[in-house]
């Protein structure tokens, strides 16, 4: 069974509006999903060592450089307050 408060509340926190059926059609979705992760659950993996991928990422000495003044730094910031970022609220409370 489809259940739209979970698609509702899911799309809510994605940002994205849905119409009424596209909720019906995402809750299939979501239904269709959660029945593959169980048939996942079913493979007998007892014994079968996890992928591992095998390039490693290369590191580099961690070596400071010149610093920008924080004018510098926030001088192409669209809007800016007493030397910092001035960024929309993305939590809400």
């Amino acid at each position: 069974m489809v259940d739209v408060k979970t698609v509702e509340k899911t799309a809510h926190l994605a940002r994205i509006e849905l119409k009424e059926e596209e909720k019906y059609v995402l809750g299939k979705q979501f239904l269709d999903i959660l029945a593959f992760v169980e048939q996942l659950q079913e493979v007998h993996t007892e014994g079968i060592e996890p992928y591992q991928h095998s390039m490693c990422t290369p590191m580099r000495e961690d070596i400071p450089g010149n610093c920008f003044s924080q004018e510098d730094a926030t001088f192409n910031a669209p809007q800016r307050e007493k030397g910092f970022f001035v960024v929309p609220r993305v939590v809400e409370v």
